[in-house]
């Protein structure tokens, strides 16, 4: 087996390892999490506790949607999926944003009948400040190391996750500071901060799940990145230009079509040479997984066809 076929086999084992670990820290944490708050929401008879507890359930549903199309999405190309199945990764981000969606609708509409109704809503009791601001230490630790990783590794369904847990210790400064108003007597604080936990994370559901869309409907890279693959093909040597560069997303993975313009007086396999090298650095230099060249020669007349 060639080297650098050897070498990107072991950096996608490698990646696959360094995002599932994270992503197993991730679910112990929710696990801890999750309990503690919704115990603790419910003694201490605080909504917005309560709230962050189904967010944690929503995080720790979404770890195992990770997980799963994570192994799934590293499945090598068969017979149905001829191109492979790095798209499950994709699917699992729309998943991910719908679930997030539907939790976030569900904390707002229970928050607002509360507000409607301000007899519905308890005094609450010191535990729940304690273990609101302990939930928020976690979570923020957990975005900063989780984002770390998969950075590193270049998984943008990691990153999509990893921003989940920042918006989780987002959500649970919003439900420190709810609670510590009811304590001071300020009771509408507790069901309001329930409400603002469920808009945000309704809106970073919505965000999660159009982008996913998107992707699944063969969206183009961004510019920077289309100029990065247009640079390194003008640098490859014998192509004297390109037209037709297409892109589209799979998964973490990035998909090309490109026209190569080649001296039309090479031979045949002097041209194919050159495409496959144009290939092969455009692959080497960015996260592509295939590109799919068609050479067109350029530089010479055709000969006029004989009656």
């Amino acid at each position: 087996m060639p080297l650098a076929r050897v070498q990107a086999i072991d950096d996608e084992q490698t990646r696959y390892q360094a995002g599932r670990r994270s992503t197993l820290i991730s679910v112990v944490v929710n696990v801890v999490l999750t309990a503690t708050q919704l115990v603790a929401g419910m003694i201490a008879g605080s909504q917005a506790l309560v709230a962050d507890g189904v967010h944690s359930l929503s995080d720790l549903v979404g770890d195992v949607i990770v997980l799963v199309a994570g192994q799934r999405s590293r499945k090598a190309p068969d017979h149905d999926h001829q191109y492979g199945h790095q798209r499950y990764e994709n699917a699992a981000s729309l998943m991910l944003g719908a679930l997030l969606l539907a939790v976030g609708l569900a904390m707002l509409w229970s928050a607002v009948v509360k507000i409607e109704d301000p007899s519905l809503v308890p005094q609450v009791k010191p535990i729940a400040l304690w273990v609101a601001f302990g939930t928020l230490v976690a979570k923020e630790a957990l975005f900063r190391y989780m984002l770390a990783v998969a950075t590193r590794i270049r998984s943008g369904m990691l990153i999509a996750n990893a921003w989940h847990a920042r918006s989780d210790a987002a959500s649970s400064l919003v439900v420190s500071i709810g609670i510590a108003g009811n304590l001071l007597g300020y009771r509408m604080l507790d069901p309001i901060a329930a409400m603002i936990v469920g808009f945000l994370v309704a809106r970073m559901g919505w965000s999660f799940g159009w982008n996913a869309l998107h992707d699944l409907m063969d969206r183009a890279v961004d510019e920077e990145t289309l100029a990065a693959i247009s640079k390194t093909l003008d640098e490859t040597p014998g192509v004297h230009g390109w037209h037709e560069l297409r892109t589209r997303k799979m998964g973490d993975g990035i998909l090309v079509d490109v026209h190569l313009e080649i001296d039309g007086a090479l031979t045949v396999v002097q041209g194919h040479r050159i495409a496959m090298e144009a290939r092969r650095r455009v692959m080497e230099n960015h996260a592509v997984i295939n590109v799919m060249t068609h050479v067109d020669p350029v530089g010479f007349s055709q000969p006029e066809p004989t009656a």
